[in-house]
């Protein structure tokens, strides 16, 4: 029995240590060695090679090593192999620990004073108290309630939306397409954490941000389909969005002649948001392999239906 890892070699000999001393009955391999193809049951990939069913005969398990699984094109893929996101605490304490610096860098007026640094310009704006500014969270799984939880000690006025409904202590939360307006009104601060679905791809566009108070922020963690680059462009020129903090856009990575990089109102980082960390992501792969040993659904395994 053995595991192909397909990812960032980096990393390759953190999770071959692990894999040697934690579970020496499962052979870890790394891309391109795959070694006799026959063997190979679990694949760990970011993205999944071509020909999966022909270069792979025997695999049982496509383990995703991230929190979504937008990058694998599910219609490729056979449909009776069960796919796993990872669910990574190390994950999701990134994913707070960014969205806390971007909600407080929007909050606290940061991108206008790092325009004024540029110019030499020593000039002070009113404080907003955090519990007169509103923070929207689209999306509500599990790293959006531990972002909210995160943010909840700050004193923000939170809110939530998501397809289904939801309901968490200390948070607003609104379901569906029906509530969608009401939610975006009521969002000073947006922050996107969906899964890219065929149906919240080209979400955040024109059409939504002209729901948002004049002058809210942007915050997208979520995926580069999400947003419309161009109608993001056409808000902030016309003052319906203040600013943006993006960590994700629709080709990564940005040109070199990208109107982001050189934009006063946008703050662009290169996907950087969470990244997986063997040291803690490991037993969480380690005990879906356990679990599906003994025949038990898996931790993060999607709907195929659904796609997330």
């Amino acid at each position: 029995m053995a595991l192909l890892y397909k990812a960032d070699l980096a990393r390759a000999p953190h999770w071959q240590t692990l894999f040697a001393e934690h579970a020496p009955d499962i052979e870890w391999r790394a891309w391109p060695d795959i070694g006799n193809p026959e063997e190979v049951e679990y694949l760990a990939a970011w993205q999944a090679p071509d020909d999966l069913t022909q270069l792979l005969p025997n695999l049982k398990v496509l383990f995703a090593l991230s929190a979504g699984v937008d990058q694998l094109d599910l219609s490729r893929l056979p449909a009776d192999l069960p796919v796993v996101r990872l669910l990574d605490p190390g994950i999701t304490r990134g994913m707070c620990e960014y969205a806390t610096w971007a909600v407080l860098s929007l909050h606290r007026d940061m991108l206008r004073y790092r325009e004024q640094q540029a110019a030499r310009c020593w000039q002070a704006h009113l404080l907003q108290p955090a519990e007169h500014r509103r923070v929207g969270v689209m999306g509500l799984g599990t790293q959006a309630q531990q972002i909210l939880a995160t943010l909840a000690p700050f004193g923000f006025a939170l809110s939530g939306w998501a397809r289904s409904v939801h309901e968490i202590e200390g948070v607003d939360c609104f379901a569906g397409q029906a509530q969608l307006s009401a939610f975006l009104g009521q969002c000073d601060i947006l922050l996107c954490v969906l899964p890219l679905t065929e149906q919240t791809e080209g979400i955040l566009d024109r059409n939504l941000f002209a729901l948002l108070p004049r002058g809210a922020g942007l915050i997208n963690m979520g995926r580069g389909g999400h947003l419309v680059e161009g109608d993001l462009l056409e808000a902030l020129e016309s003052g319906q969005l203040g600013g943006a903090i993006l960590d994700v856009l629709q080709v990564e990575p940005a040109a070199a002649d990208h109107p982001f990089w050189g934009h006063p109102q946008v703050v662009l980082t290169p996907h950087v948001a969470a990244m997986t960390q063997p040291a803690s992501a490991f037993g969480v792969l380690l005990e879906n392999i356990r679990r599906f040993e003994r025949g038990e659904r898996m931790v993060g395994q999607i709907d195929r239906n659904r796609g997330y």
